[in-house]
């Protein structure tokens, strides 16, 4: 079957975040993408004003619906980032049970979007829901450092604290998870990727980059959606995957960041500039390697 996915997330008309940033890439690299967006908004919150409309988890069950009453609803990705009410969670849930009941081969990815950087920006029920029900049904999570954290009730301090968090995440039933831009506090101007996989046979890698002088909105829903796709494209080939992940994104920073000299260091100059960037999310150039971690 040809990679079909389900992607809902937030979208803004301007700007790159949610499916804005997730849609193209997947695009790009060839996978057939319908996309439900859980809110639909100006511009993201970066900005001072934001305008716009939310999905309740009545009207996305009207979407499902009317998906399945057409013999539509059937994926072999679901993509799943920022969700904002317990309500629309449960929703969530109701509807990756249902994809896997149609297509029991779905692969769910995860991106458990809740802070940042210490920052919750979802409300606090949230997190037992995602603990107790929602890594279960994930095949692959992409929590940030923070994230991982909350998940696995873990303090992270250092490295070793990370492969724990990773370890209890596994115990919690999620078979793939990879913890991006993790900063942690004893190798400064580092970012660290971590990845562990529990199948056959256990892969760990870890990634070491040089961090950017900048921080981005949309950057771990272009992470999520182009893991999906190179899962896909390299047959679940971890290493690669990670490899060509990092690769694109670490491109489309460096045209963001080229973009921005001389135009100051306003949150408009500082969206993500994914379009400019189709050569290199189709064609990565591989310059920082995933490690075996023993």
């Amino acid at each position: 079957m040809e990679a079909r996915v389900l992607s809902i997330q937030s979208h803004v008309v301007s700007g790159y975040v949610g499916n804005k940033s997730a849609v193209f890439p997947m695009q790009v690299l060839g996978l057939d993408v319908d996309f439900i967006n859980s809110v639909q908004f100006s511009n993201h919150t970066g900005y001072k004003v934001v305008k716009g409309q939310i999905l309740t988890e009545k009207e996305l069950d009207e979407i499902i619906t009317g998906l399945k009453a057409n013999g539509l609803d059937i994926y072999t990705h679901l993509l799943t980032g920022y969700i904002g009410s317990k309500s629309f969670l449960c929703q969530i849930i109701n509807v990756v049970k249902e994809l896997k009941k149609k297509n029991p081969n779905l692969i769910y990815v995860c991106d458990p979007v809740m802070g940042d950087n210490g920052k919750l920006y979802v409300p606090n029920e949230l997190l037992p829901i995602y603990r107790e029900s929602v890594i279960q049904l994930a095949d692959i999570i992409t929590p940030n450092l923070f994230e991982a954290e909350l998940l696995s009730e873990v303090p992270i301090e250092d490295i070793s604290d990370v492969w724990k968090a990773v370890d209890v995440l596994h115990n919690k039933g999620c078979e793939t998870i990879i913890i991006s831009s993790a900063d942690i506090k004893a190798k400064p101007g580092i970012l660290y990727v971590f990845a562990s996989r529990k199948k056959e046979k256990n892969e760990k890698y870890l990634m070491e980059l040089n961090k950017y002088p900048n921080s981005f909105t949309g950057t771990g829903d272009l992470f999520a959606s182009l893991m999906l796709s190179w899962m896909h494209k390299t047959k679940n080939d971890l290493k690669k995957s990670l490899e060509y992940t990092i690769a694109s994104l670490q491109s489309v920073l460096k045209k963001t960041l080229d973009n921005m000299q001389g135009k100051g260091n306003d949150v408009k100059n500082k969206e993500l500039r994914i379009i400019q960037s189709k050569t290199e999310i189709e064609e990565p150039k591989v310059i920082y390697e995933a490690v075996i971690v023993e």
